[in-house]
């Protein structure tokens, strides 16, 4: 069996009979956590389950540049927190029709309403950067999850996969390098430094990138 699959019996397991079960795809950037969620997603009975990512509360790059923070987008200072808090308990409340936001990268905004999540969707598969970061407020997040999960990729690797990232979104080599060396590093460092431990940990390459 697949370490995939192996997660997706083991969230089966511990769901038993809730009738929602909410997990945190965990891990630094460049880690894979969308493609987790994704490969996850259909291992599961068509209409059961659901991903449901952080990025989509990212602040528009208007309010970011009157805060001072353009140039760290997608440090923890420039998501949403409350308004992602405030979803996930609506999540957990399992309200009959929840929309959710959605970040589109080829145009580096965040879509309203972009997905809908119905009261039948039992496994709802959060996946973010900052899910388990041990910083206020983000660590008020670890109650709103029945099972979290972090993916462990060497640093290195990390930026080997940001490299490709930037490359594949338009950006020259010398952009590419400077914004991961200016952005993307300090924000994986801070995960790495603060994380608090999660229920399970992939130390793979079961997520090849996000």
């Amino acid at each position: 069996m697949s370490e995939i699959a192996t997660l997706a019996a083991t969230i089966f397991k511990r769901a038993g009979g809730q009738s929602r079960f909410v997990v945190a795809l965990a891990g630094p950037p460049g880690a894979g956590k969308s493609t987790l969620a994704e490969n996850l997603l259909g291992l599961f009975p068509q209409g059961s389950a659901a991903v449901v990512p952080m990025d989509g509360f990212h602040f528009d790059d208007v309010v970011l540049e009157a805060r001072g923070l353009r140039a760290r987008k997608g440090s923890p200072e420039t998501f949403d927190f409350h308004g992602f808090e405030a979803l996930l308990r609506r999540i957990r409340a399992n309200e009959s029709e929840i929309a959710i936001p959605v970040f589109d990268r080829t145009v580096e905004l965040s879509r309203a309403g972009a997905a809908i999540v119905g009261r039948e969707v039992k496994f709802i598969l959060v996946e973010g950067n900052y899910l388990l970061l041990d910083e206020q407020p983000w660590n008020r997040l670890g109650t709103l999850f029945d099972l979290s999960v972090y993916i462990d990729v060497p640093r290195e690797e990390l930026e080997r996969r940001l490299v490709q990232r930037w490359d594949g979104h338009g950006k020259t080599p010398q952009e590419a390098r400077a914004w991961i060396e200016s952005n993307d590093m300090p924000n994986i460092d801070r995960v790495l430094a603060r994380q608090r431990p999660a229920d399970l940990v992939l130390r793979s390459e079961a997520g090849r990138s996000e």
